[in-house]
C-alpha cells in the first residue's frame, strides 16, 4: 500500500472515530454531554476548515503522483529504444541516449517535487490523526494538536512558485531573471483562518489587488488570471511545478483562448527577458531559452490538439524563431519541438481519416443488407466464436479510441457556444477535434451492434445461443478490465426489443447474466462498479509493464458525467472575480486518472477480420429492431400490437 492510500486510510479513521463519538453523545443523556455553543461552533469550524485542507492537500499530492507514474512509463521505454537501437547505429543510439538523459532529468525534478510534498502531506496526516484520535477518547481539556506548520525557509513547493521567510520585512519576490527583473510582491498578514493573500506584479499596468494568488496553509486555492499567467513564465533562475503547469492549461480555457494564452506568455517573456534589447547576457539568455523550451515542449507533448490551430502554431514558430536567431543553440530544440508536434498532429489526422473510411464502410454495408437481406447470413459467432478473443478484439478498439483522445477535450466539451449575451459569452471556435464524440458513437455502435445480432435471428434456440454468448463476452471483458465494452453488452442486452423476447430468455442460463448486471448496477450511483474500477486500478498499480492486468477501461459515459457535474457544481469564478483553482485541482485528478488509463499498450494479437465485422457490420436503428423483434416472438399486449402494425406500414411505405 503507498504512503498516500495509507494517509487517507489513517484520515478516514480518525473522521469514522470522531462521527461515531459525536452521534454517541448526541444520543446519549448521561452527564459527559457538554452543552456548550461557543465551542461547538469554533470546533465545527476548525474541523471543516482542516477537511478542506486535507482534500485538497491530498488532491494535489495524487495528480503529482499519477504524472510521475506516467514520466517513469516514457523513461522505461526510452531506456528499452536506447538498449535495442545501440545494437543498430551508434548515431541512433547517441541520439536516443540525449532524449534518454533529458527524460531523466524531467524526472528528477518531478520526483524531487513530489518527495517533498509527500512529506509534508505526511506531517499533516499525523498531525491531524492525534488530534482526532485524542479528541475521540476524551473529552477533558487538551493541548492544542493540530497542523503543524510548514518550515519558514525558502524552498520549492508543488502548490505555487512562491515560498518565502516569516521575517520582517514584507515584500518578496518572485525567482526572476539575474538582470533584476523579479516582480516584486507586496504580502498581507495571515488571517485567523490561515488564507494568505501574495500579490504578484502584473506585467501590464493594471490594478495590482487584480493580480493576487490567495493560498490558504500553503495551497492555491484562487487568483487572478493575470496572476496565474505570471506564475507560469519561466526565467533563467525558475521554471514553474509540473502539477500546476498541467493543471492551469487544461483548465484554463474556460476562462480564455490557448492562442491568447500563449500569446500572453510569449509577451510576457521577451519584455521580461528584455528580448528586443541589443544587450543580452548570454548566459541568461541560454537558461531562460532551455526553461521556455521545455515549457513549450511540455505544451506540446501534452495537450497537442491545441496546435490544430494556426494562430496556435504561429505563436509558436514566431518565439521559438526569435530565440533561436538570438542563441543558435537553441535551435536543434525548437526543431525538435515543432517535428515531433506534427508528427502527432499528423497521427491524429491518419486516425481521423480511418473512422471516416470505417464509418463510410458501415454505411456502404447497411445499404448492401437493405437491397439484399438474403446475402448476409454471417453472425458474430461464426466469425469469432471464442468469447474471450471477441473481448480482446473489443479491447483493442477500445484502447485505439481511448488513446486518440486529448484531455482537454474534456473541458473543452464544457464550453458552450457562444450566444448573443456578452456576460454569458464562450468561445465557438475551441473544438478542433471530435474523437470524445467518436468513442461516445462506438459505445452506441457497439449496444446496437450486440441487439441487432440477437434480434436477426427467427429461430429461438439460435437468440438464446447468442445471448449467453454475450454473456460470456461481457464477463470477459469485466476480467480484461474493459468496462466500457462491459457495459455497451449489458446495455445491448437490457434494450426494449432484447428484454422482450421472453420465450428467448426462458431457455438462458441467468445466473451469470445476474452477476454482471450486479456489477453495473446504477443504484448509489454505479457504487459497485466504482468498488470494482478502483480494484481494478490497485491491480494495473503493481503489474509489470505490457501484462494484462495493465489495462483499465472506465466505463466513458460515467466518467464524462462525473466531470460535467464537477464541472458545473463548482464556480468557475469567487465573488470577487478570481479563478477558482480548487476546481482546476479536481478536474486534473480525474484527467490525470484518465492519462493513466489511456497511455496502456494492448497485449492481445489483433484479428483482424473480427475487428472488421465489429467495425462495419450492419446495425440496426431501434425501430428495425422492434420490427425484427416483433416478427420473432408476437407481440402480447395492445400497445405493443399498436406499434407492430405502425412499424410495419412505415416499412410498406419505405419500400415501395
Amino acid at each position: 500500500m503507498c504512503f498516500m492510500c495509507f494517509c487517507s486510510l489513517i484520515w478516514n479513521n480518525a473522521l469514522r472515530m470522531t462521527a461515531g463519538h459525536d452521534d454517541e453523545s448526541d444520543t446519549d443523556s448521561s452527564p459527559r454531554v457538554i452543552n456548550n455553543n461557543n465551542n461547538s461552533s469554533s470546533s465545527a469550524k476548525a474541523k471543516s476548515k482542516e477537511k478542506r485542507f486535507s482534500d485538497v492537500f491530498g488532491l494535489q499530492l495524487e495528480v503529482t503522483s499519477h504524472l510521475l507514474d506516467a514520466e517513469k512509463r516514457k523513461l522505461e521505454i526510452l531506456q528499452r529504444e536506447v538498449c535495442g537501437k545501440g545494437q543498430k547505429s551508434k548515431c541512433a543510439s547517441a541520439k536516443a541516449q540525449r532524449q534518454y538523459e533529458r527524460q531523466k532529468a524531467s524526472l528528477a525534478r518531478l520526483q524531487f517535487q513530489h518527495n517533498i510534498l509527500e512529506q509534508e502531506y505526511r506531517e499533516v496526516a499525523t498531525g491531524m490523526f492525534t488530534k482526532y484520535y485524542m479528541s475521540a477518547r476524551s473529552q477533558r481539556s487538551l493541548p492544542h494538536l493540530g497542523i503543524r506548520q510548514p518550515v519558514t525557509k525558502s524552498r520549492p513547493s508543488i502548490f505555487g512558485t512562491i515560498a518565502h521567510d516569516d521575517n520582517d520585512n514584507d515584500i518578496t519576490q518572485i525567482p526572476g531573471s539575474s538582470n533584476g527583473l523579479s516582480a516584486t510582491l507586496p504580502r498581507t498578514s495571515k488571517s485567523r483562518d490561515s488564507r494568505t493573500t501574495v500579490t504578484v506584479k502584473p506585467f501590464g499596468d493594471r490594478d495590482l489587488t487584480r493580480a493576487a494568488l490567495v493560498y490558504e496553509d500553503g495551497n492555491l486555492v484562487s487568483g487572478s488570471l493575470e496572476a496565474c499567467v505570471q506564475n507560469m513564465v519561466p526565467t533563467a533562475e525558475y521554471y514553474p511545478d509540473r502539477t500546476f503547469l498541467f493543471a492551469f492549461l487544461l483548465s484554463s480555457r474556460l476562462y480564455m483562448k490557448p492562442h491568447q494564452l500563449l500569446h500572453d506568455l510569449c509577451q510576457t517573456c521577451v519584455r521580461q527577458q528584455r528580448l528586443n534589447s541589443s544587450h543580452l547576457d548570454r548566459s541568461t539568455l541560454i537558461k531562460f531559452g532551455t526553461n521556455f523550451m521545455q515549457l513549450l515542449s511540455e505544451w506540446a507533448e501534452t495537450f497537442p490538439y491545441d496546435f490544430k490551430d494556426e494562430r496556435m502554431m504561429k505563436h509558436l514558430r514566431e518565439i521559438t524563431q526569435k530565440l533561436s536567431t538570438l542563441e543558435p543553440t537553441l535551435k536543434k530544440t525548437a526543431g525538435q519541438i515543432i517535428q515531433g508536434l506534427m508528427r502527432k498532429l499528423a497521427t491524429l489526422e491518419k486516425y481521423e481519416d480511418v473512422l471516416v473510411r470505417v464509418n463510410m464502410a458501415a454505411s456502404e454495408r447497411m445499404h448492401a443488407l437493405r437491397a439484399n437481406p438474403a446475402s448476409f447470413q454471417v453472425n458474430i459467432m461464426d466469425i469469432c466464436p471464442e468469447p474471450h478473443v471477441l473481448a480482446q478484439q473489443l479491447t483493442h478498439i477500445e484502447l485505439e479510441r481511448l488513446t486518440n483522445i486529448g484531455p482537454e477535450e474534456f473541458v473543452q466539451s464544457f464550453i458552450k457556444e457562444q450566444t448573443s449575451d456578452s456576460k454569458n459569452q464562450k468561445f465557438h471556435d475551441f473544438k478542433k477535434t471530435r474523437n470524445l464524440e467518436a468513442y461516445v458513437e462506438w459505445f452506441n455502435r457497439l449496444s446496437y451492434l450486440v441487439a441487432t445480432e440477437v434480434c436477426m435471428h427467427i429461430k429461438k434456440k439460435h437468440r438464446a445461443k447468442l445471448i449467453e454468448y454475450f454473456i460470456d463476452v461481457a464477463r470477459e471483458c469485466f476480467n480484461v478490465g474493459n468496462f466500457n465494452s462491459l457495459m455497451a453488452i449489458m446495455s445491448g442486452l437490457n434494450m426494449c426489443p432484447v428484454g422482450r423476447l421472453k420465450k428467448t430468455w426462458g431457455k438462458v442460463n441467468m445466473d451469470k447474466f445476474e452477476i454482471l448486471e450486479h456489477q453495473m448496477d446504477p443504484t448509489s450511483n454505479f457504487n459497485t462498479y466504482r468498488q470494482s474500477l478502483k480494484a481494478a486500478m490497485q491491480r494495473a498499480l503493481t503489474a509489470q509493464e505490457g501484462a494484462c492486468d495493465k489495462i483499465v477501461i472506465p466505463f466513458f459515459s460515467l466518467l464524462i458525467k462525473d466531470l460535467y457535474f464537477l464541472n458545473e457544481g463548482c464556480a468557475n469564478k469567487s465573488a470577487n472575480g478570481h479563478i477558482n483553482f480548487q476546481k482546476f485541482w479536481q478536474l486534473a485528478k480525474q484527467v490525470t486518472d484518465f492519462l493513466t488509463w489511456k497511455n496502456v499498450d494492448c497485449p492481445y494479437p489483433r484479428e483482424r477480420q473480427t475487428l472488421n465485422y465489429l467495425l462495419t457490420a450492419p446495425v440496426f436503428s431501434e425501430n428495425s429492431l422492434h420490427l425484427a423483434s416483433f416478427e420473432s416472438e408476437n407481440p402480447e399486449s395492445d400497445m405493443e400490437r399498436i406499434r407492430y402494425k405502425s412499424l410495419k406500414l412505415q416499412c410498406e411505405e419505405v419500400n415501395k
